[in-house]
C-alpha cells in the first residue's frame, strides 16, 4: 500500500516530425503550459504533516518531513517497538487524535498509549499514511511506468485501499466480540453467584477490577473534575505557597509529579527553578496539560508521561523531590497513595523528599438530630409505609458531605499519623483506638472524619492546611458515619472505642471502615 513516485520519461518513442511541423510557441503559451503542468502535477490526494498543518502529496514527503523539521523519525519508532501494521496504523491515529508532541513519541516506552483498539479507527478521511505500507520505509521506493499509472495499475491502489479498511473492520469487529464475551462471562459469573474461589470467578473478578480501574482513571479524564480541584483554593494555594516558599527544596532538582492532572504542580516546581520535572497520569487529561505546558512554553522542562507510575518507565533513574497531590475521601479514599509509595520506593534518590510529608486522620462526634431524622429516621414512615428495612442499606454507606461546625459535640482525636517519607502500603490498613470528649449534652447522631496535611521537611516556610469541619471548606469536604440508634451522651465525659479501616477486597480503592462503641459494632463502606 506503499505511495510510489511517477516517472517523467516517455515509454517510447514517436515519429520524427519536420521542423516545420512543430511551430515555436511564443513566451505566453510557454509560461501557459508550465503552468498548466505544474497544476497537472499537483492535483490528487494530499495529506497533512503528523506534527503542523503543511500539506504533501505523498506519505514519503511526510516522513522526510517530519524527520527534517521536527526531528522525529517514524521508522526509528516503528523499529524501537517492533510496530507491525496495526501497530503503525494505531500510531498515526493516536497522533492524529490526540497531537502529542514529537520529543514525546520518540520517549516512549511502554506501555504504549496507542495500544487501545479505538486507534484503528482513521482520524482523516482517505489519509495517505493509512494507505502506506511500512517496509517501504526501508525499502527504495519502486518507480512507476514512465506513461504514469495504468488503469491496472489504479484498480491495484485501490483494491489495496479496499483490503486496509477491510481488515480494520475485521479487527474491530473482534474486538467487539472479544469485549462482548468478556461482559457476558462477568454477569454470568455475578448472577449465578459462582464461588469466587474457583480459577474462572477469580479470573472475573480480576477482570472487573481492571475494568473498575479504568473507570477510575477515566473519572480523571473529564475537565469538570480539575476545574473542581484548581478552584478549591485551600488545596491549590496550599500547593502552591509550599513550593514557592520553600523554592531552595527544588532549585535545580529532579522532580516527580506523581498523578500531575493537568501539571499545575509540575508548572510550579518548574518556575521554583527546579532542573527538571517528569509529570505521570494515566488518564487522558495528560493530553490537554501538554498543550498547557507547551503554552506556558515550559516543554525544555516539563516531560508528560501516560501511564500508571507502576507500569512506565521514567526517562531516568531516580528524582530528588516527589510531589503528589494524592488525598482522597477520609484521606486514604481511591488508594493513591499506593502510588505514590510505589514511586518512593523505585526513584527517590537518597536524601530526598516526598511532599507533603506528613498527613493525620481524625475524628470528631457529631450531634445533629435533625439530619439524622432526615436521613434515617425517615424510612420509618415513608408516606404511611414502613420502609425501616432500607436502614440496613443506608446506614453501612458513609456519607461525604460539608458539616456545620454547630453540630460538633466533641473535640477531636487522630487516629493515624502517615510520615510519606517512611510509609509502606501495609501501614495504610490500620486499627486505632480513639476517645472523644464530650462538650455538650446531647445525642450523639453520628462520627466523622476528616485530614489535615502538613509541609513541613527542610521547610523554611511551613505549610499546613485542614478539611476539618471548622475550617475554610475544601472539595474533600468531611465523611460522615451516621448511627443507626443515637447515643446519649453528657459534657465532661468521654466516648472511647476502635476503628479499623481497610481496603475494600472487591474494590482496593474503596474503603471498609469498622466502629466499635459501647454496644455498637457497624461497618460503613467509602466508595
Amino acid at each position: 500500500m506503499g505511495s510510489r513516485a511517477a516517472g517523467a520519461a516517455h515509454a517510447g518513442a514517436a515519429e520524427p516530425v519536420a521542423e516545420e511541423e512543430m511551430p515555436e510557441l511564443s513566451d505566453d503559451e510557454e509560461a501557459w503550459e508550465e503552468a498548466e503542468e505544474e497544476e497537472g502535477a499537483s492535483e490528487g490526494p494530499q495529506t497533512r504533516c503528523l506534527f503542523c498543518d503543511r500539506l504533501f502529496n505523498s506519505a514519503e514527503d511526510v516522513f522526510s518531513h517530519c524527520k527534517t523539521e521536527h526531528q522525529f523519525s517514524l521508522w526509528d519508532v516503528i523499529k524501537k517497538h517492533g510496530l507491525d501494521f496495526y501497530g503503525y496504523i494505531k500510531l498515526i491515529n493516536f497522533v492524529r487524535l490526540k497531537k502529542p508532541a514529537a520529543a514525546y513519541l520518540s520517549s516512549i516506552n511502554s506501555p504504549l498509549p496507542w495500544e487501545e483498539e479505538e486507534y484503528l479507527k482513521p482520524q482523516l478521511e482517505d489519509d495517505l499514511l493509512l494507505q502506506f505500507d511500512i517496509e517501504d520505509l526501508c525499502e527504495p521506493a519502486n518507480v512507476l511506468p514512465s506513461n504514469g499509472l495504468t488503469d491496472i495499475m489504479v484498480l491495484r491502489e485501490q483494491l489495496k485501499h479496499a483490503e486496509h479498511r477491510a481488515r480494520l473492520a475485521e479487527a474491530a469487529l473482534a474486538t467487539a466480540q472479544d469485549d462482548l464475551q468478556k461482559m457476558k462471562q462477568i454477569a454470568q459469573d455475578f448472577v449465578m453467584n459462582v464461588d469466587v474461589r474457583s480459577n474462572s470467578s477469580s479470573s472475573a473478578i480480576a477482570d472487573l477490577h481492571e475494568d473498575e480501574d479504568d473507570v477510575y482513571f477515566s473519572s480523571y479524564g473529564h475537565y469538570g473534575i480539575h476545574e473542581k480541584m484548581l478552584k478549591d483554593e485551600v488545596r491549590t494555594g496550599s500547593y502552591r505557597d509550599f513550593i514557592y516558599q520553600n523554592s531552595h527544596i527544588f532549585k535545580d532538582k529532579v522532580v516527580l509529579d506523581v498523578g500531575c492532572g493537568t501539571g499545575i504542580l509540575s508548572m510550579f516546581a518548574a518556575k521554583a527553578g527546579a532542573k527538571k520535572v517528569i509529570g505521570v497520569d494515566q488518564s487522558e487529561i495528560i493530553y490537554q496539560a501538554m498543550d498547557i505546558i507547551r503554552l506556558n512554553k515550559l516543554e525544555n522542562i516539563i516531560t508528560l508521561i501516560k501511564g500508571r507510575i507502576e507500569e512506565v518507565n521514567l526517562p531516568l533513574e531516580k528524582v530528588d523531590v516527589i510531589i503528589s497531590e494524592w488525598m482522597g475521601y477520609f484521606l486514604l479514599f481511591e488508594s493513591m497513595l499506593d502510588s505514590v509509595i510505589y514511586a518512593k520506593d523505585k526513584y527517590l534518590a537518597e536524601g530526598g523528599s516526598v511532599y507533603p510529608d506528613m498527613c493525620t486522620i481524625s475524628l470528631v462526634a457529631v450531634g445533629d438530630m435533625k439530619n439524622h431524622e432526615n436521613k434515617v429516621l425517615f424510612w420509618e414512615d415513608v408516606y404511611g409505609f414502613d420502609m425501616s428495612c432500607m436502614k440496613k442499606a443506608v446506614i453501612p454507606e458513609a456519607v461525604v458531605e460539608v458539616l456545620d461546625p454547630n453540630t460538633l459535640i466533641s473535640t477531636a482525636s487522630v487516629i493515624k499519623c502517615i510520615d510519606c517519607n517512611t510509609a509502606s502500603i501495609p501501614d495504610l490498613e490500620f486499627s486505632s483506638d480513639f476517645t472523644l470528649s464530650i462538650t455538650r449534652s446531647t445525642k450523639c447522631t453520628a462520627i466523622a472524619g476528616y485530614f489535615d496535611v502538613f509541609f513541613e521537611k527542610n521547610c523554611h516556610s511551613k505549610v499546613l492546611f485542614s478539611s476539618g469541619p471548622q475550617c475554610t471548606k475544601t472539595h474533600w469536604k468531611q465523611t460522615v458515619f451516621l448511627l443507626d440508634k443515637p447515643i446519649p451522651v453528657e459534657a465532661g465525659e468521654t466516648l472511647s472505642g476502635k476503628v479499623t479501616v481497610r481496603k475494600n477486597r472487591k474494590d482496593p480503592r474503596a474503603l471498609l471502615i469498622t466502629f466499635s462503641m459501647k454496644e455498637l459494632q457497624q461497618t460503613y463502606s467509602l466508595q
